[in-house]
């Protein structure tokens, strides 16, 4: 028993625990924008992906809409909801930067909200389309180096609703990675959970300029 509870331990830390699980059973969402600039200049462009493309003007874009525990999150769940058509896919390209994106979603996250794919999508979109990304970020044009906790305060800033202890702020290496927003299921801005609290404190966090 003890060595069981060990592990559980160990897999309730991780978040792994959780593959596998039934849909619909979630506390939170976890709203995720990723900065495409830095994604694009990492792997984006070997993918050939549509956000990378000289003009295309992405800054945030949606990463996904992520259920949630309180503690660790499901991912991959069993559900008797039908995959999303390519058109349902490639609608869903103008927020998520490739209709592929899309499918990867659906796959490990959408799954799990026990929504049907359109339901899912719609409500993907719905929270994207609720946060203001902040100017700034949409019209960056030049490279800058600035203290991660800057772009958690620019948010909070354009988006009075939201709260310290709901958004989060990500980093891969030297760059900003993403933006994470904590929301209820009726996506309503609510305080993060203990494993989505890890924030990059980063004083010279880079942002690629849009392009």
């Amino acid at each position: 028993m003890r060595l069981f509870a060990i592990c559980a331990a160990v897999l309730l830390a991780s978040g792994a625990f959780a593959e596998g699980e039934r849909a619909g059973r979630f506390d939170y969402y976890v709203l995720a924008l990723s900065w495409s600039p830095g994604w694009c200049a990492t792997e984006g462009r070997d993918r050939d992906a549509r956000q990378c493309e000289p003009g295309s003007g992405a800054s945030f874009v949606l990463h996904g809409l992520w259920p949630q525990f309180e503690a660790g999150w499901p991912s991959d769940c069993r559900s008797a909801s039908r995959d999303p058509s390519r058109a349902q896919t490639a609608a869903m390209a103008d927020i998520m930067g490739s209709d592929g994106a899309a499918w990867h979603q659906w796959k490990k996250h959408g799954r799990c909200s026990g929504l049907a794919a359109a339901d899912y999508y719609a409500t993907a979109r719905q929270a994207y389309e609720s946060v203001a990304i902040p100017v700034a970020f949409q019209e960056l044009a030049q490279d800058v180096r600035l203290p991660a906790a800057a772009v958690e305060a620019a948010f909070l800033a354009a988006n009075p609703g939201l709260s310290p202890e709901g958004v989060r702020v990500t980093c891969a290496g030297e760059r900003i990675d993403e933006l994470r927003i904590c929301l209820t299921k009726d996506l309503l801005p609510r305080p993060c959970g203990a494993d989505v609290r890890r924030d990059c404190r980063k004083p010279d966090a880079l942002m690629e300029r849009v392009r």
